[in-house]
């Protein structure tokens, strides 16, 4: 018995590699934010979004069902219809489409709430933060359903975004700052200074941070001392986004000039430019294991790229290209071996799955 489950679960992973390497995915949108949808993060059990209508929900995974909403009191009276253009996808087009719905669950009465656009967020097995256009982030417990346990305050400006590991939480503004805060405690260890204009992104790797900003600037920091250790710049506009190599080696920032740059983090140089967006490159997401790179972008497509080779559509580079799979800008994305989910400007969340329909694919999530 054992050994059919090894020979079914491989025969899937091998069907849901297959349709990544044709382009053959479903697409499921989850409607429920009455506003923009800015951030996103998911595993197999949970989908949690972040919205412009001051609001977090968590989804269910599988049933795409609205679990719970974390909002503002009286949130149901300030929100808004979401126009949506009707738009056809093109470049790679889904075999199937899905609306899903659900009953809208009850805003709770929370302690503390965020009052402007909620950001950005990130979460692990323990704590969700999520940063907001209040200049705040408040952080919740997971364990504890969701229920807040502090709020971050320092920052002068909206909080762009956000990332945590085991002892720190790390949070970049449009104030030009980045603040290490103890992720037990909220109790401010360090700002670092240095970026010239908003720093829209930041992601850690044990000891080291990589950050990216609007003026052009992506940078490496030490976290024990503060210091930035190595500079990296694009040509001409500012940087929206980061992504940092496991290995440390590498960082991927994409921006305004439409480009994703390739940064080799020991001599500081581009090892590649990625061309094939038309406006801003607004997220990035790494999948090493699958050496794919994931790009969202204001000019309404995602595209997915190999991380060894190629630089655009004509050498390989780009191996992917869903354009109008949203009817406005793509805010941000992030993927597992079978999914994409991304946030957008129309007030949806969208599941690009290529695991959708395959018998047994329920195994790969065992």
């Amino acid at each position: 018995m054992a050994g059919q489950d090894w020979r079914k679960l491989y025969a899937v992973r091998k069907s849901i590699d297959r349709r990544w390497a044709n382009g053959e995915a479903a697409a499921i949108y989850l409607n429920g934010h009455k506003d923009s949808v800015y951030c996103v993060q998911f595993d197999e059990d949970k989908i949690i979004t972040g919205s412009r209508d001051k609001t977090i929900r968590v989804w269910d995974a599988r049933t795409y069902q609205c679990l719970k909403k974390l909002a503002p009191p009286n949130n149901e009276r300030e929100q808004r219809h979401v126009e949506r253009p009707d738009v056809e996808p093109s470049g790679m087009v889904p075999f199937f489409k899905m609306d899903a719905s659900s009953m809208e669950p009850r805003s709770r009465q929370l302690p503390m709430w965020h009052h402007a656009s909620v950001l950005c967020l990130q979460y692990d097995s323990e704590i969700l933060v999520t940063g907001s256009s209040d200049f705040t982030c408040i952080v919740w417990s997971i364990k504890n359903d969701y229920e807040p346990m502090f709020r971050l305050t320092g920052h002068r400006a909206g909080v762009l975004d956000v990332c945590i590991d085991s002892t720190r939480i790390i949070t970049c503004s449009k104030d030009s700052t980045i603040k290490i805060w103890n992720r037990f405690t909220g109790s401010l260890i360090k700002t670092l200074t240095g970026h010239r204009g908003p720093v829209n992104a930041v992601q850690v790797r044990g000891n080291l941070l990589a950050s990216a900003s609007g003026d052009t600037m992506a940078k490496l920091w030490r976290l024990d001392t503060g210091m930035c250790i190595k500079e990296f710049r694009s040509k001409e506009r500012g940087l929206a986004c980061v992504e940092f190599s496991e290995d440390g080696r590498t960082i991927f920032a994409g921006g305004n000039d439409h480009v994703i740059y390739e940064y080799d983090t020991t001599n500081g140089n581009v090892r590649r430019e990625l061309h094939g967006h038309k406006e801003l490159v607004r997220s990035l997401h790494l999948d090493t294991a699958h050496e794919r790179l994931i790009s969202g972008s204001y000019d309404h497509s995602l595209k997915v790229w190999d991380t060894k080779t190629g630089t655009s559509q004509e050498d390989g580079g780009m191996k992917l290209n869903l354009e109008g799979w949203t009817s406005s800008w793509m805010l941000a994305a992030k993927s597992s071996y079978r999914k994409i989910a991304c946030a957008s400007q129309d007030g949806r969340v969208v599941i690009v799955d290529f695991g959708f329909g395959i018998s047994g694919v329920d195994l790969v999530e065992a």
